[in-house]
């Protein structure tokens, strides 16, 4: 006997689409939302221990757990969800051992989630027995798919389900002595639920328990897929607001996924649309496409001069955190905290970045002088980061990247005119590997070709006096080496350069004009060295750059003459 198996294939649909439709929009012809600004910093509640850890592959220990906990304390959250206790035990224990061992700072609130069932709910406050502050989360379905699919109930009965399971956390409050406790409800699946419909579970709910503005209710609003683009989201929550009865009692709470990669935007607009709330996870990790990413919300309004009261000035070492204990990573291309954000390969960006950052300095590179450097939305020092990291080389840099990171790197000013002769040196190296080079390959391309370039000229020694009653003539006397020829060359100039180069012409070696001539320091006190850069025009027309690099000043010079003599042979 044999058995056929077919497998069937499936591909996208061709035109005409029938298997998905547009979600629809929400009647709010006269929408306030397009005309705001964000004026105003949410209240933040990170929702990075959820249950299962949101869906990581591993799911974390209590001890992983304690130190991603402490880190969101020690970021500025004042309402963390801490878990789900009534799920499975390790969330239990966790929210047990923060109580227990008084490891929660004051005036953070401990969220704790839980379905609207008596036994879970049950469950869910015995872990939190003892805590100073609470937030009990209690949701339920109520969109029209899970109603039909998951549950086969009516509208009343989904909404009972969230009245009954409000009651009973109401009922069980004297369970909680000493315990400040508030509530939150989520109409799960928000984004997929008739607003008119979620706007009647959610006053039902607060009939139930009867909040005030001294108390206010949290209706958190979850976008638990994101069906919609950003815009209908924001109407969605502007309908909720402008329509909720006694509106001054409750917290509208927004929790976006990212489904349609635009969690951002839409919590940005439901921000403009009313919401007063905000849930949300370090660097977005959640399950499928993840929860709102709140770095990337806080640093855009700190990026337009609203501090967002959380601190993410080592955001390096906030990321080194987030990725051991959670065993995610974070995309070098990831807003503020990737890898690459602050970096330019691009040579012309390359440019307009440190000529930005050059006036910057010229003009005082303080916290009073507005930030207005090309490319570069905010400061990097800002988030721990470091200059050096913006600007990297590889095959498509220019000029101004590599002379940045020389300057920046190892304090080579380079003469403006140099720059393409450098440029081009590095990129065909970067070319010739096919990779990015780092700082100190640079360095070592850059010195290979200008400090230790010694064929056909080699300086072995050199010496200068000042002649008596010649005013500022000087003697040079050098020993060279010239096509492996030792040879002991004088001359007389009005400078050490000078002397020397009439040295090599009283030795029929000079066939070079000298067209540029530059030097500056580099460190301070007794480690001060000398930078010179020459710049010679052969009678040929051949046009070379050469540095040099010493203690003593003159010394430099001449170096960077020979540097410049080979390379013009070279």
């Amino acid at each position: 006997m044999c058995f056929k198996i077919v497998v069937k294939t499936f591909d996208m649909q061709t035109p005409p689409i029938t298997k998905y439709r547009p979600w629809g929009t929400i009647d709010l012809p006269d929408r306030q939302w397009p005309g705001k600004v964000i004026d105003r910093v949410p209240i933040w509640c990170s929702v990075d221990l959820r249950d299962g850890n949101q869906a990581l592959p591993i799911p974390m220990g209590v001890e992983q757990k304690l130190e991603l906990f402490d880190l969101l304390a020690k970021i500025g959250f004042k309402e963390i969800e801490v878990g789900f206790p009534s799920a499975a035990q390790t969330e239990f224990d966790f929210a047990r051992k923060l109580i227990d061992e008084d490891r929660v700072p004051e005036g953070v609130s401990l969220q704790v989630l839980t379905q609207a069932r008596e036994h879970l709910i049950r469950r869910t406050f015995e872990s939190l027995k003892g805590a100073k502050k609470a937030i009990v989360h209690v949701y339920n379905s109520t969109s029209p798919l899970q109603r039909r699919v998951t549950f086969g109930m009516s509208k009343e009965q989904i909404k009972q389900i969230a009245v009954d399971g409000v009651k009973l956390v109401r009922d069980l409050l004297p369970e909680l002595d000493g315990t400040e406790v508030r509530l939150e409800y989520s109409p799960e699946s928000f984004s997929d639920t008739e607003v008119d419909y979620s706007l009647e579970v959610c006053e039902a709910v607060m009939e139930a328990w009867e909040p005030s503005e001294e108390n206010p209710i949290i209706l958190n609003l979850p976008a638990t897929v994101e069906l919609f683009t950003p815009n209908v989201h924001a109407d969605q929550i502007e309908w909720f607001c402008r329509n909720l009865k006694e509106r001054n009692k409750a917290l509208i709470s927004l929790h976006t996924h990212n489904d349609r990669g635009t969690g951002t935007a839409a919590t940005e607009l439901g921000l403009l649309a009313g919401a007063d709330r905000v849930e949300g996870t370090l660097f977005g990790n959640g399950e499928r496409t993840g929860n709102l990413d709140i770095v990337t919300v806080a640093l855009n309004m700190y990026a337009q001069g609203l501090h967002p009261g959380l601190d993410f000035s080592d955001l390096d070492g906030i990321r080194e955190t987030y990725e051991r204990t959670t065993g995610m990573t974070v995309h070098e291309r990831h807003p503020y905290g990737g890898d690459l954000v602050f970096t330019a390969f691009s040579g012309s960006h390359q440019d307009a970045i440190k000529k930005g950052m050059d006036l910057r300095s010229e003009e005082g590179d303080t916290d009073d002088n507005l930030w207005q450097v090309p490319y570069l939305s905010i400061d990097p020092r800002d988030l721990g980061r470091s200059y050096e990291a913006i600007i990297r080389i590889n095959s498509q840099s220019g000029k101004g990247g590599v002379a940045y990171v020389l300057s920046r790197e190892f304090g080579l000013e380079l003469p403006k005119p140099m720059h393409p002769e450098v440029g081009i040196l590095v990129n065909e190296k970067a070319d010739s590997e096919s990779r990015e080079l780092a700082a100190q390959e640079i360095y070592e391309t850059f010195k290979a070709e200008f400090l230790e370039k010694n064929d056909p000229l080699r300086l072995l020694s050199y010496e200068t006096n000042k002649i008596s009653g010649e005013g500022d003539e000087i003697a040079c006397f050098a020993k060279i080496e010239i096509e492996r020829e030792a040879r002991q060359i004088e001359g007389q100039g009005n400078g050490p350069i000078n002397a020397f180069v009439n040295a090599l012409e009283n030795e029929d070696l000079k066939d070079f004009k000298l067209t540029d001539y530059r030097q500056h320091s580099i460190g301070g006190g007794s480690a001060t060295e000398s930078a010179a850069f020459v710049q010679l025009l052969t009678k040929s027309g051949r046009v070379a750059y050469g540095c040099g690099i010493d203690s003593s000043i003159e010394k430099s010079g001449i170096m960077a003459l020979v540097s410049a003599f080979n390379r013009t042979r070279s």
